[in-house]
């Protein structure tokens, strides 16, 4: 009862909002896009810093745009938001025999793979088909591997993984040594796509690993500008050496 009291509290307000605010009144789906996108990375930022007080309120955002879609949905006599909600309730149970059916699974992998299988059913036409075309490069990459695992299009072990990763890696050099840019650009594509391969048999999110790296380079190179200026300086009237110092004493710091 709290959260239908909660979250009937929510739909009041957009229907306030809706009426009577002059921007809220102007809104549409393709004016929502951006910001929706916006908040969702905003919500991504928040998990990677493991930030829970901004992940609370990233979520009541992404809320606020589903609610605010569904207002519209409703307007434009297409949908309300009682039916997406039980449209993904009906999904879930559907996608899910193991729990609402007789199917039995050991693992979680057997849920993927029913899940595809699921979904193959409902008139996709490949296992690869539900990945968005817009998905950032490096998590469609995820994505698409994840999917084609499912069907069994998997390496055994993980150092069948690294050699690919060095098979790459060689082939990278090798186009590199004959200067052929085109080849060049494939071919550290396909190194990046099996670092990803790795990355999932690490069990490590090759996304969060590259923006927590992000956020090391960006946390240290500020703290050597800050300690340039302290010296009087700036970072273009130094050395490469002298900023090698730098960045090797701001490590040494944060050990």
């Amino acid at each position: 009862m709290e959260n239908n009291s909660a979250f009937n509290r929510l739909l009041e307000i957009m229907d306030d909002l809706r009426e009577k605010c002059p921007w809220d009144r102007k809104q549409t789906i393709q004016t929502l896009r951006q910001q929706t996108i916006e908040e969702l990375y905003e919500l991504a930022d928040a998990i990677t810093d493991q930030d829970w007080k901004s992940i609370k309120e990233e979520l009541g955002d992404l809320l606020l745009h589903i609610v605010f879609y569904a207002k519209i949905g409703k307007e434009q006599q297409q949908f309300t938001i009682d039916d997406v909600i039980n449209g993904i309730c009906e999904k879930l149970i559907y996608r899910h025999p193991h729990i609402y059916g007789d199917i039995k699974v050991e693992n979680e992998e057997e849920v993927k793979q029913n899940w595809e299988k699921l979904k193959l059913k409902e008139g996709k036409t490949s296992v690869l088909s539900g990945v968005p075309v817009s998905l950032p490069a490096l998590v469609k990459a995820m994505r698409l591997q994840s999917k084609a695992k499912t069907v069994g299009f998997e390496w055994d072990d993980i150092e069948q993984v690294w050699d690919k990763v060095k098979e790459e890696m060689e082939e990278l050099h090798e186009v590199v040594q004959q200067g052929k840019p085109d080849e060049i650009e494939d071919e550290f594509g396909d190194v990046l796509f099996s670092l990803v391969n790795y990355s999932r048999f690490l069990k490590v999110d090759a996304e969060n690993a590259l923006e927590r790296t992000n956020k090391k380079f960006m946390r240290r190179f500020q703290q050597m500008e800050k300690m340039a200026t302290a010296q009087g300086k700036t970072l273009d009237e130094m050395s490469l050496t002298e900023m090698d110092g730098l960045w090797n004493e701001v490590k040494k710091s944060e050990k």
